[in-house]
């Protein structure tokens, strides 16, 4: 394993949130007064970057953070919805027995991560959550910066395009999932790396 630190996305990565997603964003948009995420529209997205399905939504930019602030509240009440993907708590426990680190950057909120997380809690070591929607370069620099890693042997696990482009502004690996949120064709031809099948697959790295 060449990797020191391993940080992970949170939903779409880890958890297996997607309709829970969809329910709370579709409850802020309700709220917010943009489109709902359906149909067609929910098509587009899972091939589109974040500042795309933002336009798609017809969501303000400047109106994103308390959108992001209801979107974490909104998950919190949907928490009994989302799971741990298959596989994802015995390849965490494999890596930490590894002398890997491990972490989360995420969007969503500390609390409701650690309570999907549950017993796994245990094998991470460093917790980067809250984060804005396109806030995540900086917070990945500075997550390397405090472990004393160097960022050629960090490696950011995710599941959208803002994923990657935070990686690569952060100077540190990128590996995309393909069981996640972004459609693995669009997510392929973004990282322009192989993507992970299953999450056992990091262990092979």
């Amino acid at each position: 394993m060449p990797y020191g630190l391993i940080a992970f996305d949170f939903d779409g990565t880890l958890a297996d949130s997607f309709d829970a997603f969809v329910d709370a964003l579709n409850a802020a948009a309700a709220k917010h007064g943009f489109h709902r995420l359906e149909g067609a529209r929910l098509a587009q997205a899972r091939g589109a970057s974040a500042r795309d399905v933002m336009r798609l939504l017809d969501v303000p930019l400047w109106k994103a953070p308390a959108i992001t602030l209801e979107m974490r509240q909104q998950m919190r009440e949907r928490i009994a919805q989302t799971r741990l993907f298959d596989g994802v708590a015995d390849t965490l426990a494999t890596l930490a027995g590894r002398g890997v680190r491990l972490a989360i950057a995420t969007s969503n909120a500390e609390d409701n991560v650690r309570a999907v997380l549950g017993p796994a809690t245990r094998w991470v070591h460093h917790y980067s959550c809250g984060i804005s929607v396109f806030g995540k370069a900086r917070k990945l620099a500075a997550l390397t910066a405090s472990t004393r890693v160097r960022p050629e042997d960090v490696l950011y696990v995710g599941d959208e395009m803002r994923d990657a482009d935070a990686a690569r502004a952060a100077g540190i690996a990128f590996r995309g999932v393909a069981w996640g949120y972004t459609a693995p064709d669009a997510l392929q031809q973004h990282a322009g790396a192989p993507l992970l099948g299953r999450p056992e697959d990091l262990l092979a790295l």
